[in-house]
């Protein structure tokens, strides 16, 4: 909506999703990318150069931004992984200026049979024994499946959001419903 604004990528990790925002042909504004883990952001450091992107390491639970600071936020696959779901939102909401989107994209399951089956049976099964075998490590990608399970699906994320201080909330699953695509405007 602001081309020259100031957005905020959450739970960055790499930093993917700024690299993205960053490079779309009309922007002209500026992204933080912010994340917990200092590794991640490291890891995606040589992404940045000459990108409008300043990576900034801070607790999605306390971010370190003035009160509606922010003209749009991006969390791409992090928001499963807060320690207080409903607390990071209403961090993000605090820190949207009203009117902002924040866009949330995170993994879910998918509802249509028989697709739902394979994809647990793969999930569940396969995708674990695959990483331990790739990692030698004999609990490698237990944690994905179990943090995918445990977290809400798509009409109870989108309350959630709206709780914490969001309009206007819609959702669309995509690839199978295996992911879902969520989008909140700041009250």
């Amino acid at each position: 909506r602001r081309p020259g604004g100031t957005y905020l990528d959450n739970c960055a990790g790499t930093l993917d999703l700024a690299v993205e925002l960053a490079r779309r042909p009309a922007f002209r504004g500026s992204v933080v990318g912010s994340d917990f883990a200092f590794p991640m952001l490291a890891g995606g450091a040589h992404k940045l150069s000459g990108l409008p992107i300043t990576a900034v390491c801070a607790d999605a639970l306390r971010l370190p931004y003035p009160d509606q600071i922010f003209d749009g936020a991006t969390v791409g696959f992090g928001v499963r992984n807060l320690a207080d779901l409903d607390l990071g939102l209403r961090e993000m909401a605090r820190v949207l200026r009203p009117g902002a989107r924040l866009v949330v994209l995170e993994f879910t399951t998918p509802v249509w049979q028989p697709f739902r089956a394979l994809y647990f049976f793969y999930f569940l099964r396969i995708l674990p024994l695959i990483g331990r075998l790739i990692s030698k490590h004999g609990s490698a990608y237990d944690y994905l499946p179990a943090s995918v399970l445990r977290f809400p699906e798509p009409p109870e994320l989108a309350a959630r959001m709206e709780a914490a201080g969001f309009d206007e909330v819609r959702w669309k699953r995509l690839t199978g419903g295996i992911v879902a695509i969520h989008v909140g405007v700041r009250r």
